[in-house]
């Protein structure tokens, strides 16, 4: 049976109701994960999930510096295949007001300073990303979202989520762009996120939840209290569609991200450095 792996974003920082929960510290080639994770049977299902806060329990790392590579690498090694996450966001188009649950399936990266892949030293490996997020849980998560979440809530499939540096919200020119380019959500997380857990062949969708309107809007200037009032609210409703989209996934889901380091190896085997192969090994050893 498959690991779910769940990774909380602001206002998010305790696991789903679990049982026989224990706590595991994993130590990766990558340094420390953002904290301890949280591995448990949920709501007597059988199922193992496995929950990191994403910016650790005191919210104590800024976007740019969060430990992408050694959380991703750490829930592969917990044998997590499939991956929901969550998200605060701005909303870029009026009608996705604060409260919207959104369930994007494209990512613009506007990144600078972040280590993109676990590759390199070594080993080139290219692989497709035109849909960053998986469709299979896109599809998964909001039919789960629409059935759990409050009934005045309003759930979204689909749009573009723009990933900003930070952590500094957008200037009014960034936003006033964004926002022509059609793009839909703009938040600080989404990469390398989705990168990496392609990368480790893990199925990955995330929910994220509409905070603000950024500052496109002529009345809207972002504060960060805001930002937490509006995540604190829309805790509930993400918590609910992740309990659902838990308790309703099929054991059996196969998702092409599960395949999808095939064929994308550019280095012979015998041209990688033994270190590097030992460091990979997890992720690639299948191919190597």
């Amino acid at each position: 049976m498959s690991t779910i792996g769940f990774i909380g974003g602001s206002g998010i920082y305790e696991a789903l109701p679990l049982n026989d929960v224990r706590e595991v510290e994993y130590d990766t080639p990558y340094g420390e994960p953002s904290d301890a994770i949280t591995i448990g049977e949920f709501a007597d299902t059988g199922t193992e999930v496995a929950f990191l806060p994403r910016h650790g329990s005191n919210h104590g790392v800024s976007p740019t510096d969060l430990p992408y590579r050694a959380n991703m690498y750490a829930l592969k090694q917990a044998g997590v295949t499939h991956v929901f996450a969550s998200n605060a966001v701005g909303s870029l188009r009026e009608e996705l007001e604060p409260g919207t649950l959104v369930v994007p399936d494209q990512i613009y990266d506007r990144t600078k300073h972040r280590d993109l892949s676990f590759y390199g030293d070594g080993v080139v490996v290219h692989q497709p990303f035109a849909d960053p997020y998986s469709p299979e849980l896109v599809d998964h998560l909001t039919e789960a979202a629409g059935s759990a979440a409050p009934a005045d809530t309003k759930v979204v499939k689909g749009g573009t989520y723009v990933c900003i540096e930070g952590p500094q919200y957008s200037t009014r020119a960034e936003s006033e762009f964004y926002k022509s380019q059609g793009w839909d959500l703009v938040g600080m997380t989404a990469i390398p996120e989705a990168k990496l857990a392609r990368e480790a062949e893990i199925a990955y969708a995330t929910i994220a939840g509409v905070t603000d309107y950024d500052v496109w809007k002529g009345d809207s200037e972002v504060t960060l209290e805001e930002v937490l009032e509006n995540a604190e609210k829309n805790q509930t409703a993400i918590k609910a569609a992740v309990e659902e989209a838990v308790r309703t996934l099929p054991d059996d889901l196969e998702c092409d991200a599960h395949t999808s380091l095939e064929g994308t190896v550019n280095t012979p085997t015998e041209a990688i450095p033994d270190e590097t192969k030992e460091r990979v090994e997890p992720l690639l050893g299948d191919y190597l």
